[in-house]
């Protein structure tokens, strides 16, 4: 289909703007949101939205991110359509309410900005953040750019709310937060059209009779996650479809997973957010120079697309696994997931887990064409690798 047939309307946007954007087009009822940096911006511009009546839902900023959590939580179980956004300290700070909202099934979606948590204070791109939370039964996305983030929030609704499991997408400070790039604004009618409103079987009203988070025995808190996990499986195929209906109604195609040049690739790039797009420019530098690079963009994470990612990754000689964060001890967070999806694959690459870009420092192509040339013959190391 050809794109110029859309009539989606070109912006420029910073990636905080583009999701508030996605937001309003997505009309949520209520948004708690409490200011943390490099997140202010998404408040600031729906407050805008709502100041000017483009934004109908009810907008507040209660005392923490604890009670944004909260009241997100209360309103969602009443069947409201709610988002929520949060960075680094808020985040961590919300990490209890995480797990209520996902045992309650609550589809709440949240727009995290990936930042460096203290100690010592920093305000950098680093997605330990929410890699910490990869346990609490949240879905989460990773963005690349400004138009990835207003896609994926859009996207994340309809997600959601077929599951019943809340979704948090995020996407790095500053290189994506607050760099400026044109962005495709849908329609208000397409999104409307995407996202129609659902009937909500475990919601509460006078007349349902139901209770959110009462006590029970072992064996139904036991069932409480084979449900989620049995929703869980079905978020990648539904992550294919909500990409393939996005991709008719604007021409802009997402998927779970996202390849750049890898059939015939004997050294791959793999990360997810920002660092995506210098990888890309690493791998077309790289193929000039007769290396067969390709890259494997991670935009789902949890649930991890374990067969997939086998698939994209079966017969690739190497792998460069690019973590912009350190889990203290094991390495990057991204490297020791594959290392467990690969093991025992026949045809699995020899695999090196970088860490680059750890703390926001910037990584260029041209220090990840050394690695790959550096690294395309080498034997695989389980240590994790600092990229200076």
């Amino acid at each position: 289909m050809n794109v110029s047939a859309f009539n989606d309307d070109l912006h420029l946007l910073n990636g905080n703007h583009a999701v508030a954007w996605g937001v309003r087009l997505a009309a949520p009822d209520v948004a708690p949101l409490y200011p943390i940096t490099p997140q202010t911006p998404i408040l600031e511009k729906l407050i805008d939205f709502q100041s000017s009546n483009l934004l109908d839902a009810e907008l507040f900023t209660p005392e923490s991110e604890h009670s944004a959590m909260a009241a997100a939580i209360a309103a969602s179980v009443t069947g409201a359509r709610v988002f929520t956004a949060t960075s680094s300290q808020g985040l961590l700070l919300m990490h209890e309410l995480l797990h209520f909202a996902a045992g309650a099934r609550t589809p709440i979606v949240m727009c995290n900005v990936n930042r460096t948590p203290a100690s010592p204070w920093g305000f950098w791109p680093d997605q330990i953040d929410s890699l910490s939370q990869r346990d609490t039964g949240w879905i989460q996305f990773y963005c690349e750019n400004p138009q990835d983030s207003l896609d994926t929030i859009i996207q994340a609704f309809q997600i959601a709310e077929t599951v019943s499991l809340p979704v948090m997408v995020n996407h790095d400070a500053f290189y994506v937060s607050h760099s400026v790039e044109p962005v495709s604004l849908p329609s208000s009618e397409t999104v409307q059209g995407f996202l129609p409103r659902l009937d909500r079987q475990n919601q509460l009203a006078d007349s349902s009779g139901r209770s959110v988070g009462a006590p029970v025995s072992q064996a139904a808190w036991n069932q409480t996650r084979r449900a989620m996990d049995a929703d869980m499986q079905k978020v990648e195929a539904l992550t294919v479809k909500a990409g393939e209906e996005w991709a008719n109604l604007t021409g802009r195609s997402t998927a779970p997973l996202e390849q750049y040049r890898t059939s015939d690739a004997e050294v791959v790039f793999v990360t997810m957010g920002s660092m995506a797009g210098t990888a890309r420019l690493a791998v077309d530098t790289l193929r000039e120079k007769g290396i067969a690079a390709g890259l494997l963009k991670v935009r789902l994470f949890r649930p991890l697309p374990v067969a997939s990612l086998c698939d994209a990754l079966s017969g690739t000689s190497c792998a460069l696994v690019l973590d912009r964060n350190y889990s203290p001890g094991t390495g990057g967070v991204l490297h020791q997931e594959l290392k467990s999806t690969l093991f025992g694959l026949n045809a699995a690459p020899r695999l090196f887990g970088m860490l680059s870009g750890v703390g926001g420092v910037n990584v260029p192509p041209e220090t990840l064409e050394k690695l790959a040339i550096e690294y395309r013959t080498a034997n695989a190391d389980n240590q994790p690798i600092w990229v200076e």
